[in-house]
């Protein structure tokens, strides 16, 4: 069974080699990358970074912005509506915000100040990866809570 293993990959490693080899002899027609994992293309979303993306001033300038921005819907405080919503966006390469989703509401208008409160957010600190800025998913949860 060794044997068998050993052949396959033995087997595999030459059928590279030639591909490698071809590339390199025809470097005009063909885009021979030596290191695929050095390639960062200008679309990627990097969801695990070396360096993930971060608020102006940290977490508590953010959690003071969300404080100081957010209104509770007068709708939401008339149907007694309190709750977490989850919202998603992407950190872009400069630092904005992008591809704002929510990805769980609650409704009576909620959903719609959350994401009013994302888009009114500064640039962000972007993620970097080898070095050079990257696309970044982020994930919020906004919590409206009624106090009586």
């Amino acid at each position: 069974m060794r044997k068998i293993i050993s052949l396959v990959l033995f087997s595999l490693m030459i059928f590279a080699q030639i591909n490698i080899t071809k590339a390199q002899e025809n470097k005009d027609s063909v885009l021979f990358i030596k290191n695929p994992v050095d390639v960062i293309t200008t679309n990627d979303v990097f969801t695990v970074v070396e360096n993930p993306p971060s608020y102006p001033g940290g977490d508590e300038a953010r959690v003071e912005f969300l404080v100081n921005n957010i209104i509770y819907p007068d709708s939401a405080k008339m149907q007694n509506i309190h709750g977490t919503i989850y919202i998603s966006f992407i950190i872009e390469k400069n630092g904005s915000i992008s591809n704002i989703k929510v990805l769980r509401g609650i409704g009576g208008g909620c959903d719609e100040e959350a994401v009013r409160v994302v888009k009114l957010m500064p640039n962000w600190i972007p993620g970097t990866q080898r070095g050079k800025p990257v696309r970044v998913p982020f994930n919020m949860p906004f919590k409206f809570t009624l106090s009586n």
